[in-house]
């Protein structure tokens, strides 16, 4: 599952985690994505020291057997870690999906938490289109593409047809999940997951608000949203 920031990241990935049948990992580029651009985010000393740092072992760990002998792997990426060295070649034998949030919303929540005012890359928006281009170039057929606010407006039907979409059966266990932290959360949890780990399922969707960026963010804003309308037509829908 490729993300953006300020998204629903993590409670899908409490949701998958329900799952039985499912192993779950949660940004497992995170250390590499720190160490090669030197960025000093919430945690840096321990999540360097918690991951692989160089991304051909972080490949091999994900291209490996699906841990516990479970027989559904879920990654959680964001997409922005995905940085231009690493080679895409080692993704081909995954199923991709996509999730999505409006920008204006996301810039606007992500502007209050960055120590510097973000950039375009720092959204996934770019990495998304790229890695979405290549794989419906190379599977035939678009990936899924999920909206945020559409999954908190209707979980089942959303999970369904993203479930249906990838050939994967529903489960019911999808829709709750039991409070608390999570073995499986990255060691940056304590930083930024305090709202899901008091959740017990998908809470409805939040009014996003119309109130105006800072002029300093229209230009990036701008890019954001030329790429998210790449994506945004090729989103799942239920009826």
């Amino acid at each position: 599952m490729w993300s953006g920031p300020r998204n629903i990241s993590t409670a899908l990935l409490r949701s998958w985690g329900s799952r039985a049948d499912t192993a779950v990992v949660d940004e497992p580029l995170y250390a590499f994505y720190l160490a090669a651009t030197g960025l000093d985010h919430p945690g840096r000393s321990e999540i360097l020291a918690a991951q692989p740092t160089d991304w051909p072992t972080v490949a091999a760990q994900l291209t490996g057997p699906v841990p516990h002998g479970r027989a559904i792997s879920y990654q959680k990426h964001m997409a922005h870690h995905l940085l231009p060295e690493v080679d895409r070649a080692w993704l081909t034998g995954f199923r991709h999906a996509f999730l999505l949030r409006e920008p204006r919303a996301m810039l606007a929540s992500l502007a209050k938490v960055l120590p510097t005012p973000p950039r375009v890359e720092d959204t996934g928006l770019p990495q998304q289109v790229e890695l979405f281009e290549r794989f419906a170039e190379t599977h035939g057929t678009p990936p899924p593409v999920i909206d945020s606010r559409e999954v908190l407006e209707n979980p089942e039907g959303m999970l369904r047809a993203l479930c249906a979409a990838l050939d994967v059966p529903f489960d019911p266990a999808m829709l709750t999940w039991e409070e608390g932290p999570r073995d499986t959360d990255g060691v940056w949890a304590r930083h930024w997951y305090a709202t899901v780990e008091q959740s017990t399922g998908f809470a409805p969707p939040r009014p996003e608000g119309t109130a105006g960026l800072p002029g300093h963010l229209l230009h990036v804003l701008a890019e954001c949203e030329r790429h998210y309308a790449v994506l945004r037509p090729h989103r799942l829908r239920v009826p």
